[in-house]
């Protein structure tokens, strides 16, 4: 039987239907928000043999007719995610996952496919909507249902989930995701937010959270299957004990030693495998390795809630030494190194031309991007030997949480006309590498020249909860406390405020007087962390490396454009293999050049000018012959620009045949004497070599320019004119409208949207 509900929720109706679709799955749910519609199904399997995890997956299939496009790749169909389907699929798994038994190992599947993008409302928060109603419809043990809202800031008032429209101009983007009980997950971009103003969108966020919820509760009292039982299975009798006498005080030793990540790891496992040894034949490995976790976790939360110091030997919010470096690389553009305890990243920044920007092809409404980071992590950086393959959904996240906290204070283009790329390769790690990318981009955006607004620097926050409602905050946590802790609360920001959040926790939720707490423990801890990146580098250099690309910007009439791009790109790709210089055109008339050699730009700037500027009479040219008529001969005075030259004005005497005085191919020097309204223009040598010629010749010519123009009223032929023949061999590194981009006639690179890059 179909089922409808619906409840309002911002300037839209939030609404779900059941009972038509996918009806084979444990649950599934037709989600609609506007124009918006996703299909959301949840199904489970028997748990794997062996496994020791919780199989969860999340799989958002992200389809292009959804938004009425054909995907633009030669098999013209959907390949591999792109990075927002990844990022789409995390901010899914992240509050779902916590709400499933302990201990619970059915694999379990949700399959998010949009079947219509409106292209006004983001489609991120329906996933996990969607989600957790066909979880919480199903038969599948899943503790919801929970609610997620969007919050952004514009003209001094609270939004509540805006619209892409309204993200553009809105200082926060905030996403909260949590439960009748408290909230789950979080996920912000910000204008550099104070703490306060954040703490307030996160309340308005979960009030809205609780009448989502309470719709699903209505949609489980009406169609909600029963629950499977799922009963944790209990460890033998007796195995405690007798791994706590087999081990005596040792386990306890481990947690204080302060040893490093590496040599704690090994420590404990050398501690299992001698567990393991000593009790075989009377206990099953798996239960005594399930005990052996437990119990390392019971010492190490007792430890840490009777203020105890942490594994390491610090305090509660003591932060791990810190080191900053820049200028390590010599042909590099850019480059910062970051080092806190034992995480060291490196990060290297590139400039590159407009045309470098990166063209997406997803369901959102963006159609490029102009700043990147992306987040290497090898198997070296934690001491392994792998295989390494692409980006994995972990890297895609972590790169992209350091991008958004960097983007907002990347200057506009038309401030830097720049595509920028961060490389962030973690060297070494043991705790939040993802905030030592947004400090090591910092310094390295710096070192490369770049005109950032303000330093940026993150923290990661760390929670310990215990059986009574107690719990200790931490700063700066490592590997072991992340692995055991409650919570990895990610805070980036600049002096004035924050300016990325990313939170994921392990228990059911957690209360706003722990957000409170967390956030101010954060700002104290990135105010320590700005200072020092300052003492490093103060501001960002004023000379960029000499092999950076130099980038001038000029505008010409929009009518122009295409005399510069020429047909098929003709034009625009001969100026890119003559000078080497990249040259991008936007719709607007703005011409971007860009190369580290100064003459190639210079002159591909004079070339463009020479193409566009208009010819004004009594000016001097020294121009190519290039068609010859009974009336008179065709002069080349600029690049695509000809004028004529009666036979009367070819010399000071009568000529008989214009083929007596000038051939083509010869370059002669002429005045101009007249433009008409239709841009034909009239040329004159006689009053040249005259000297009158009604003034024209005594009138000087202004700066030289590309294009075969002269600085003399000197002889009637010959010149040092410029050759526009092809010059070395190069790729074919523009389309009709980018130099520097993809060969092929494509028209072109459109302008840039003036707005801050999504990081959904």
């Amino acid at each position: 039987m179909v089922s409808n509900f619906e409840c309002a929720i911002g300037a839209n109706t939030l609404k779900f239907q059941t009972g038509k679709l996918a009806q084979q799955a444990n649950g599934s749910v037709v989600v609609s928000y506007g124009d918006c519609v996703l299909l959301v199904t949840a199904t489970m399997s028997k748990p794997r043999e062996g496994i020791d995890f919780f199989p969860l997956t999340i799989d958002f299939e992200e389809k292009l007719y959804a938004r009425g496009k054909i995907p633009g790749n030669f098999f013209r169909r959907e390949g591999r995610p792109s990075t927002d389907a990844v990022l789409t699929d995390r901010l899914t798994d992240r509050p779902i996952r916590p709400l499933f038994p302990k201990g619970f190992r059915n694999e379990v599947q949700v399959i998010i496919t949009p079947l219509s993008s409106d292209q006004e409302n983001p489609l991120d928060i329906l996933t996990v909507i969607g989600a957790s109603t066909a979880l919480s419809i199903s038969n599948i043990p899943f503790e919801g249902p929970l609610g997620t809202t969007r919050m952004g800031y514009a003209n001094g008032e609270f939004i509540v989930n805006p619209t892409f429209e309204q993200l553009e101009t809105s200082m926060l983007d905030l996403v909260v995701a949590g439960t009748r009980d408290g909230v789950l997950m979080m996920e912000a971009g910000a204008s550099e937010l104070p703490e306060a103003m954040v703490l307030e969108a996160i309340e308005i966020a979960q009030e809205t959270n609780l009448e989502v919820i309470r719709v699903q509760e209505e949609a489980v009292r009406a169609v909600g299957k029963s629950k499977v039982n799922f009963d944790e299975d209990a460890l033998p009798e007796g195995l405690e004990e007798r791994m706590e006498s087999t081990l005596g005080g040792r386990l306890e030793s481990v947690l204080s030693s302060a040893a490093g990540n590496a040599e704690q790891e090994r420590m404990l496992g050398a501690l299992k495998s001698e567990l393991v040894g000593a009790l075989e034949g009377e206990y099953d490995e798996g239960d005594v390795g399930l005990a052996f976790r437990n119990t390392t976790d019971a010492a190490f939360r007792a430890r840490i809630l009777a203020g105890g110091p942490r594994p390491d030997g610090r305090g509660l919010k003591e932060i791990r030494p810190i080191s900053c470096e820049v200028g390590l690389l010599p042909r590099t553009h850019g480059t910062g190194l970051f080092s806190r305890g034992e995480t060291q990243v490196l990060s290297i920044a590139t400039l590159g031309s407009v045309g470098d920007a990166q063209k997406l092809d997803t369901l959102s409404p963006g159609e490029i991007k102009r700043f990147m980071l992306h987040y290497n992590f090898p198997p070296y950086s934690v001491g392994e030997a792998r295989r390494i393959g692409s980006p994995g959904r972990r890297e895609i996240g972590h790169g992209a949480l350091s991008e958004r906290a960097l983007s907002y204070v990347i200057p506009d283009q038309d401030e830097f006309p720049y595509t920028l790329r961060l490389v962030s390769e973690i060297l070494s790690s043991n705790g939040s590498t993802s905030m030592g990318s947004v400090c090591a981009g910092t310094l390295a955006l710096m070192d490369a020249g770049v005109p950032i607004k303000t330093p940026i620097a993150g923290i990661s926050i760390g929670l310990v909860t215990g059986d009574n409602g107690e719990h200790v905050i931490l700063t700066d946590i490592q590997g072991l406390e992340d692995h055991i802790g409650d919570m990895d609360f990610k805070v980036a920001g600049s002096e004035a405020g924050i300016t990325a959040i990313q939170l994921d926790i392990k228990v059911k939720n957690i209360s706003m007087t722990i957000i409170r707490e967390a956030l101010e423990q954060a700002k104290e801890a990135r105010l320590f962390l700005l200072d020092r990146i300052k003492e490093t580098i103060g501001q960002a250099r004023t000379e960029m490396s000499p092999y950076a690309p130099r980038m001038i910007r000029i505008s010409i009439p929009v009518e122009k454009i295409g005399m510069v791009i020429g047909p098929g790109g003709k034009t625009i790709r001969g100026i890119v293999e003559e000078t080497g210089a990249t040259v991008d055109v936007e719709d607007d008339g703005t011409v971007t050049i860009g190369s580290s050699d100064s003459k190639a730009s210079d002159r591909a700037t004079e070339m463009i000018k020479d193409l566009t500027r208009e010819v004004k009479t009594g000016e001097i040219f020294t121009g190519k012959v290039v068609k010859i008529t009974g009336f008179g001969a065709f002069v080349q005075i600029l690049p695509g620009k000809d004028g004529m030259v009666h036979i009367s004005e070819l010399a000071d005497y009568r000529v008989p045949s214009v083929e007596d005085v000038v051939s083509v191919g010869e370059e002669i020097t002429v005045v101009v004497i007249d433009v008409d309204p239709t841009g034909r223009v009239r040329l004159s040598r006689r009053a040249l070599l005259q000297g009158d010629g009604d003034g024209q010749g005594t009138q000087q010519p202004a700066p030289a320019a590309s294009g075969g123009r002269s600085d003399r009223s000197g002889p009637p032929r010959g010149g040092d004119r410029p050759s526009y023949n092809r010059g070395p061999e190069g790729g074919d590194r523009g389309g009709p409208r980018s130099g520097g981009g993809p060969p092929g006639g494509q028209q072109g690179n459109p302008r840039p949207p003036r707005r801050r890059p999504s990081f959904r």
